[in-house]
């Protein structure tokens, strides 16, 4: 696929087109690499949708919370990257599904990501919440509120992560975070708009 193809030019603008309101762009090395594996330019609409959010709400949840032991340039990057494997996977761009989930991991690693970075693409549709990080749990918040989902188990899980940290009550937590989680939630339908505006796949027409 040359470098002026109609889907390259395609994921080239998912990388960079403006949007209402803003969406911070991807990390360099990410873009590249979406780029490079010719992704479904839907794929790197998205993948912006859930950084940008990320972004913001890790932004906030370490502002409230500075004695949070939290590492954001990893929850930046995995939400960059959470849904790469659907690379390999183009069924699951409009069709529950799993495999894109270690299909991800093992894209990641082939291309030289350390595992700890890797592991967000394998693991972001976990439900064993306790189980996971305060990174994973952020990355698997930003999927969710992204486009308005709310998960109250998932809440609950990091709610208690903050009251460990802080030692607020878990009420109070749970509104500081919640406030966090509506702010982010009120743009939901923009971002599905700009993630609908950019096709699964590019052609030329004659």
């Amino acid at each position: 696929m040359t470098p002026t193809s109609p889907h390259r030019r395609a994921i080239e603008l998912a990388l960079t087109e403006d949007a209402d309101p803003p969406l911070r762009p991807l990390p360099g090395e990410v873009a590249a690499m979406l780029s490079a594996l010719d992704a479904p330019p839907r794929l790197a609409a998205h993948l912006r949708a859930v950084h940008d959010v990320a972004a913001g709400l890790v932004e906030q949840v370490v502002a409230a919370y500075p004695s949070l032991v939290c590492d954001a340039a990893e929850v930046r990057f995995g939400a960059a990257t959470h849904d790469i494997g659907k690379v390999r996977h183009l069924a699951e761009l409009s069709e529950p599904g799993s495999a894109h989930e270690y299909a991800g991991y093992e894209l990641l690693l082939e291309r030289g990501v350390d595992p700890r970075l890797a592991r967000f693409a394998r693991d972001h549709g976990a439900t064993a919440y306790d189980l996971l990080t305060v990174e994973d749990l952020l990355v698997v918040l930003a999927d969710k509120v992204w486009k308005g989902r709310r998960v109250p188990e998932l809440e609950d899980a990091f709610t208690a992560r903050l009251c460990a940290a802080s030692g607020e009550p878990p009420w109070e937590a749970f509104l500081r975070l919640d406030g966090i989680l509506d702010a982010l939630a009120e743009h939901a339908d923009a971002r599905l708009a700009f993630q609908s505006r950019h096709p699964i796949q590019a052609v030329s027409r004659g």
